[in-house]
């Protein structure tokens, strides 16, 4: 698993030469909107298909369609516009796959802004959550048909949450890292709390 900075490779906007003529605040807006638009409306297709329409294929290639530009808008122009992230897999000579997780240095002269940050991540999060209440929802209401879409949501929704993830936090040794720390954390406060008992 490789880690790179964006000096290997610069992310979309860091070659440009009026960085200074933008607004720090909503520099994406378009971005920001697609970012959200595909997400949303694949999970309003889902609640309302039954209401508009009766035919299950049509229902279920227009989500499959609005997970799968989901997908593609998220991890190659979102992520790199909205935070500086992005990653992807490769294959070397030897047919090896590596996975690339790589992040915009902090000193950037293009950096993001904290809106479009909150705006990506409040997107990346809550909506992979709606997809696994649809999978619970789709077993216990035995709509077995439904099953391949909503699990479909779920694996392209979690794919880029756990790419992002991985890009914010450096990787898999980090990651073990916080799990590490935060257990550490939880550890000394109960033990201060039952301390503090005796």
């Amino acid at each position: 698993m490789l880690r790179q900075d964006s000096q290997d490779a610069p992310l979309f906007g860091e070659d440009d030469g009026n960085v200074g003529a933008r607004k720090p605040n909503n520099r994406h807006p378009l971005v920001s909107f697609f970012h959200l638009f595909f997400r949303t409306s694949a999970i309003l297709v889902y609640l309302l298909c039954d209401i508009f329409s009766s035919r299950f294929i049509v229902c279920m290639v227009t989500i499959i369609l609005l997970l799968s530009c989901d997908f593609w808008t998220v991890k190659n122009v979102s992520g790199r516009l909205l935070v500086g992230l992005r990653w992807w897999n490769q294959v070397d000579k030897d047919g090896k796959s590596h996975w690339v997780f790589e992040s915009r240095k902090t000193h950037s002269r293009n950096p993001a802004s904290s809106a479009e940050s909150r705006i990506f991540w409040l997107g990346l999060v809550v909506c992979p959550i709606f997809w696994i209440v649809f999978v619970f929802s789709t077993l216990l209401s035995f709509k077995i048909k439904w099953l391949a879409v909503v699990v479909m949501g779920l694996v392209l929704q979690w794919a880029n949450l756990y790419g992002y993830v991985r890009c914010k936090l450096g990787g898999q040794a980090n990651l073990r890292n916080v799990a590490q720390n935060y257990l550490g954390v939880q550890i000394f406060k109960q033990a201060m709390k039952k301390t503090q008992e005796l």
